[in-house]
């Protein structure tokens, strides 16, 4: 069964065809217009994605060696994300799947990260912890078998990514910031600035980040002489160990509450996905509490990580197969929850 996944929540432009799970294509169009204003510019990416939708899914079929007459089936990503970039694929996907008279199925986005570890080998054994970790989201859920799932905790303020992002905007770094500030903490001390680590009541599983965030803003007004949201006159090492601190205080919040959930639910398998699943630390960090607590961890290859169209072909097959399908009348739902 070919199954044609695309994604236009944000700013990237994907599609994906896969052959009964099997990946023959995966193409991602990255919008680079965003660096110069510090994050996404919802007007912007609608209009890259206008442009991009058709070329992009043209060879997404050319790679995979296929026509579009060969599909049997088109998912697409109605939630949550940019309303304008949401539209642009849900109604290239309607109108496609109609002309081709094929199922046509809606995916959630998020769910999608949740089984992007089934695109490749080894994937894991029912029930399962899913740590989610991108730009706009954390969360933690419980995928007790195939399309079943309870979400246990979410971020009540700042998603993990964006605090990323806003903290590397703070020190003049670039967008994305989530790289970048991964890449400077690996010459600097986690220990040099002692960060709050916010892990809220002692049983919950929701996170919040806005405090880390606010932390690094006041902690630069006190030790830096003239702030002004751009830092560059420091030294690099000073530099390194401010982000070596705060990614320090994100990843113990992140390790800690995903660890007590997989005892809690008694499970023997932990996920982790979404674009800060990327992340060098957080990887490090869940594989030796992996190591020393007796789960196993899976983290999606590299690619699977940030949005892409195989993770949506790859939940569009699953629901398929399982006999659902969405009416052509499904809208997009900017804040679709899990």
């Amino acid at each position: 069964m070919y199954i044609l996944g695309i994604e236009t929540s944000c700013d990237e432009t994907s599609a994906a065809v896969l052959d009964d799970g099997k990946v023959l294509s995966n193409i991602i169009s990255s919008q680079l217009i965003h660096q110069k204003y510090g994050g996404v510019v919802p007007e912007l990416a609608s209009r890259a994605h206008q442009r991009l939708i058709g070329p992009v899914v043209k060879e997404a079929l050319v790679v995979a060696g296929i026509k579009k007459q060969q599909l049997e089936g088109v998912a697409v990503t109605y939630g949550p994300g940019l309303m304008g970039a949401l539209l642009v694929g849900l109604s290239f996907a309607k109108a496609l799947a109609y002309g081709l008279k094929i199922p046509f199925v809606g995916i959630n986005h998020m769910e999608a990260h949740m089984y992007s570890n089934f695109i490749d080998e080894p994937k894991p054994d029912y029930p399962f912890i899913c740590l989610t970790v991108s730009g706009g989201h954390t969360q933690l859920i419980y995928v007790q078998k195939a399309l079943h799932h309870q979400l246990l905790g979410e971020t009540l303020d700042d998603a993990a990514g964006e605090a990323y992002d806003k903290v590397a905007k703070m020190l003049g770094l670039g967008f994305p910031g989530g790289p970048i500030i991964d890449k400077l903490a690996k010459d600097g001390n986690p220990n040099f600035i002692k960060f709050p680590r916010t892990f809220l009541e002692p049983d919950s599983y929701d996170f919040s980040f806005s405090g880390i965030k606010t932390s690094v803003l006041y902690w630069l007004k006190d030790h830096t002489p003239d702030y002004s949201y751009h830092i560059s006159h420091i030294s690099n090492q000073l530099l390194a160990d401010i982000c070596a601190s705060f990614q320090a205080s994100v990843v113990d919040v992140l390790v800690e509450k995903t660890l007590r959930a997989a005892k809690n639910m008694k499970v023997r398998n932990v996920t982790i996905a979404g674009g800060v699943s990327a992340n060098s630390e957080l990887r490090k960090r869940l594989q030796a509490c992996a190591d020393e607590n007796g789960f196993r961890l899976f983290i999606p290859e590299f690619r699977y990580c940030t949005d892409n169209g195989a993770m949506i072909a790859q939940l569009g097959w699953m629901k398929i197969i399982a006999g659902q399908s969405s009416d052509f009348s499904l809208n997009a739902i900017p804040n679709l929850s899990i």
